[in-house]
């Protein structure tokens, strides 16, 4: 069973930063892909950022040039660098990870709040 951990989250002002993290119970290079989505009250979830096994990013537009996906194979971890918050960012942000193009995998979710 995968399991997928977020942790991270937390109040900043607007302009500050955050780093997310998601550690998966297994190696993260037996995905096809991970990624990060947020949902905010009365929205759908939406794609931030994906990153694939193979390195190629993704991103949301209202997110480029502010948001930095990564990983580290070590530690079974993807991250989520977030930089000059806006708040609008608020949201619930998770992780997937997409397994053999068919299955996806869901963490629990970390609150990130950014005050104006």
């Amino acid at each position: 069973q995968v399991q997928l951990v977020e942790s991270g989250g937390g109040l900043v002002q607007a302009g500050g930063s955050l780093r997310l993290s998601c550690v998966a119970s297994g190696s993260i290079f037996s995905f096809n892909a991970m990624g990060w989505y947020r949902q905010s009250p009365g929205k759908e979830r939406e794609m931030v950022a994906s990153i694939t096994r193979g390195g190629s990013t993704d991103y949301a537009d209202s997110v480029k040039g502010r948001f930095t996906i990564s990983r580290d194979g070590g530690k079974s971890t993807v991250y989520l660098q977030m930089l000059s918050l806006k708040p609008e960012d608020t949201a619930v942000y998770y992780c997937k990870a997409n397994l053999r193009l068919r299955y996806d995998y869901w963490g629990q979710g970390t609150q990130v709040t950014v005050s104006s």
